[in-house]
């Protein structure tokens, strides 16, 4: 079986399963029979005592790939920084707006603009008037 890296690129959030609980950390099977591993400190920004109060053999995960050597075998993953970045999608899709909400903000704004706007212009009329 050839072994290829199909996003295991540095940075990719990609799913696997528990499959050992060591004292230093957790393996987790990926994709094409890799193997990769989640150190200690790499499980929860709180400090982890015992790995089995954060994840258990056999739980499907996601989690972020740090590094890939995939021909010497060594994957390095992170369950808090997959986390992070699900909480960073989740932000930004609460921030999306829809293109009414858009159309909406710009009107009003335009609307502002326009009558300030011509409250200048008016004053600047007024003065020109005097003169």
């Amino acid at each position: 079986m050839t072994k290829t890296t199909d996003g295991l690129e540095a940075g990719n959030v990609v799913k696997g399963k528990v499959v050992r609980i060591r004292p230093f950390g957790a393996i987790i099977s990926l994709a094409e029979g890799m193997q990769g591993l989640v150190h200690i400190s790499h499980i929860s920004d709180e400090y982890v005592q015992n790995i089995t109060d954060y994840l258990n053999k056999g739980d499907i995960v996601d989690v972020k790939v740090l590094s890939a050597d995939v021909p010497s075998g060594k994957i390095s993953l992170s369950l808090k920084d997959a986390k992070i970045a699900a909480e960073t999608r989740e932000d930004a899709d609460e921030r999306r707006e829809t293109p009414e909400e858009r159309t909406e903000d710009f009107e009003d704004k335009f609307k502002k603009w326009l009558k300030i706007s011509n409250e200048k212009q008016a004053g600047l009329n007024k003065r020109n008037k005097r003169k």
